[in-house]
């Protein structure tokens, strides 16, 4: 069975696929539908089929997001790297609404964090270089996304970097065209 645990928000989940080290290096299962939905169905995700993968590659106090939808779940992961990952709530008839959670992801540790739709997540490096890769459950639609500050006070969200870098996307809350 997938090692899942259950986090302080409902529905997010954290991965911690196991790893096996040798002389030659590592070797971890990133994915495989049959025991991941198994192991989803067991926290109560009963069905669960992505459509799309994706990266990004960023350098050291590159902050991206906080980018989310209500109809995509993601399964996010560090290939390379480290990154600070902070997801929140966004389900405004939720009980959580705006209730953010953080985990640190990295290479070395290989954990994922399976985060349901109507949540947002925003990620900021830590390493010179990082590469976070995500499985999405629905194609990207940038008409149905929506931005929330990184910085807003009214969420309070701490972040290990006072000054990161941010697209002009992430600085004004939506998209600019």
């Amino acid at each position: 069975m997938i090692p899942i645990e259950k986090t302080k928000l409902d529905g997010v989940l954290l991965i911690k696929p196991q790893i096996f080290e040798d002389f030659r290096g590592c070797y971890a299962m990133t994915y495989n539908e049959l025991a991941y939905s198994e192991a989803f169905k067991a926290c109560g995700v009963e069905s669960l089929h992505f459509v799309e993968d994706d990266i990004s590659v960023s350098r050291k106090h590159v902050l991206r997001g906080i980018h989310g939808d209500h109809n995509t779940w993601k399964l996010i992961s560090c290939l390379e790297g480290s990154f600070y990952l902070v997801v929140i709530n966004n389900i405004s008839n939720h009980p959580q609404y705006r209730q953010w959670t953080s985990f640190t992801l990295s290479e070395y540790n290989r954990w994922q964090v399976l985060v349901p739709s109507g949540f947002g997540n925003g990620h900021l490096v830590l390493s010179e270089r990082a590469i976070f890769s995500y499985k999405q459950s629905a194609y990207y639609n940038p008409d149905g996304q929506f931005t929330l500050l990184w910085n807003d006070p009214a969420l309070d969200i701490w972040w290990p970097v006072q000054t990161p870098l941010v697209s002009q996307r992430d600085q004004v809350g939506h998209f600019v065209r």
